[in-house]
């Protein structure tokens, strides 16, 4: 097995001089997204509208949900397979960008996961907005050489066109809802309605041709609707859809409950990770409760939550009643990275810093985050750590032993600490206090990466699951871009959960 991020600076991506393969698969052209773009953020506008009007995904999401009980779906919305008791699965989270950290991982994916038996998208598909238009290149091409079916949770860019695309590549090709009539004048939902942004009646036109690339019967994966459940093996896994703003409605509060149901040993996977960047974010369902009651309630046999939204892998093993549920973020499929550097130091639902994993290592994460602004603001000789210097002055900030060590050469200074705050590396809470500094504000709050990381190492990482009767074994892959990491796919965290 190859070094990983928490073995050597190598294993980390840095420093190689070898690009991966990857840009084989890649087509020619390629549209370099931007989320500087004030035409990407107009065209993303549903979530931000939403928020201020009123939150439609509900509605809608139940008139999705109609269309396909009408066409057959199975009313419980369980997809029963025949997979043995021991078998494999990935769960890949926020992929579709269609650029460079989106093809990067391919290349690991087919070598650590080409004999799983399905594929579970966690989250954003498709960005900016979900548009069928941009499935041939961030769905169907991608993952043309994965011999089995992949499901798929919608994330919130999903929604941005109301789910149109995602339910004509996913559910049996399912029609467009029909309009509904235009709410009243003067009214909240009025002037959403006039601001919406809605998918183009040619959106789509270039879907058969893409279906072609994944032609094969053993590919092909018809799923009851944007939530449903999975029995594989002596597994249930649970797929939830927390639409624009992060929430469950109540019609899909009440079917999680009803699946959730029974001894059978359970995994959740969530477009809204239940913890993550050192907090409890329970997820609010319509009408009173959250998801995580029912993912702690003994009854229901929780082994593990995992959840997209966030670019970065994080792992929470949280002891609820005795036995130990593992929240995990596995969000860095394809996107741009999320900053782990941003992370203070973890305190929450019993887990300490030395329970806690993630990758990027905060270290790398500001490397990687200093490189990039030092580049986009013209700074290189001041913003720019190298990863020694950044795993150096994270440790002196955080008081944490390091994933990897800094190395006895590297030099907290003046300069490092400066470029570290700027950055918004996190601090122990008594020197904040102490300090008397606000709640963060940073670059990497402010701006994304996205329209700048074409270049490795990315940090993106995949999720394999292996199942037997008596346990689970998790294991997050990693993928730089570079060979090293193409050819012999790195393991950055491990854990078995017990199924007993």
């Amino acid at each position: 097995m190859s070094n990983s991020s928490r073995d050597s600076a190598e294993g980390a991506g840095w420093g190689s001089a070898e690009r991966g393969a990857y840009r084989a698969l890649m087509p020619q052209h390629t549209e370099k997204l931007s989320w500087l773009s004030p035409r990407t953020l107009w065209t993303a506008r549903n979530g931000m509208l939403a928020s201020w009007f009123g939150d439609p995904t509900g509605r809608t999401r139940s008139r999705w949900v109609a269309q396909r009980a009408a066409a057959g779906a199975p009313a419980d919305k369980v997809i029963r397979r025949a997979d043995p008791d021991r078998f494999s699965f990935l769960v890949i989270g926020d992929t579709g960008e269609g650029d460079d950290p989106q093809y990067a991982v391919v290349p690991g994916l087919l070598k650590a996961g080409g004999d799983t038996r399905f594929a579970v998208l966690a989250s954003d598909v498709i960005y900016p907005v979900g548009s069928a238009d941009d499935y041939g290149t961030k769905f169907f091409r991608p993952y043309r050489d994965y011999q089995a079916p992949i499901y798929a949770i919608p994330g919130n860019h999903d929604w941005y066109e109301d789910l149109d695309g995602f339910m004509r590549v996913f559910c049996d090709d399912a029609p467009p809802l029909p309009p509904e009539p235009a709410p009243r004048p003067l009214t909240r939902a009025r002037l959403r309605s006039l601001l919406w942004h809605r998918p183009r009646p040619r959106d789509g036109r270039h879907l058969d041709e893409a279906r072609r690339l994944r032609p094969a019967p053993a590919q092909q994966a018809d799923q009851p609707g944007p939530y449903w459940a999975v029995d594989a093996g002596p597994v249930r896994i649970v797929g939830i859809d927390t639409g624009l703003l992060g929430t469950l409605d109540a019609e899909q509060g009440a079917w999680l409950s009803e699946v959730s149901a029974g001894p059978r040993p359970k995994i959740l996977v969530t477009g809204s990770p239940l913890y993550v960047d050192g907090e409890h974010r329970p997820c609010p369902i319509d009408g009173g409760g959250t998801v995580d009651d029912i993912v702690r309630d003994p009854a229901h046999h929780y082994v593990a939550a995992i959840g997209g939204d966030i670019h970065n892998y994080q792992r929470y093993p949280v002891d609820v009643d005795g036995r130990t549920v593992q929240y995990v973020v596995a969000g860095g499929g394809g996107a741009f990275t999320h900053a782990t550097h941003t992370i203070p130091r973890v305190s929450v639902a019993g887990v300490t810093e030395d329970d806690f994993r993630s990758y990027p290592l905060r270290g790398d994460s500001l490397a990687f985050y200093s490189a990039l602004y030092g580049r986009r603001l013209g700074l290189r000789r001041l913003f720019t750590l190298t990863e020694a210097e950044a795993t150096a002055v994270i440790a002196e900030r955080l008081g944490i032993r390091t994933g990897r060590a800094p190395g006895s050469d590297a030099r907290v200074t003046r300069r490092t600490r400066l470029v570290a705050g700027l950055l918004g590396t996190a601090l122990r809470p008594g020197r904040r206090k102490r300090l008397r500094l606000p709640v963060r504000k940073t670059y990497t709050q402010v701006f994304s990466p996205g329209s700048a990381t074409y270049s490795p190492p990315f940090f993106k990482s995949f999720l394999r699951l292996d199942v037997s009767p008596e346990a689970v074994r998790l294991r997050c892959y990693a993928a730089t871009g570079n060979r090293a990491q193409e050819e012999d796919p790195p393991v950055e965290d491990e854990v078995t959960i017990p199924l007993g």
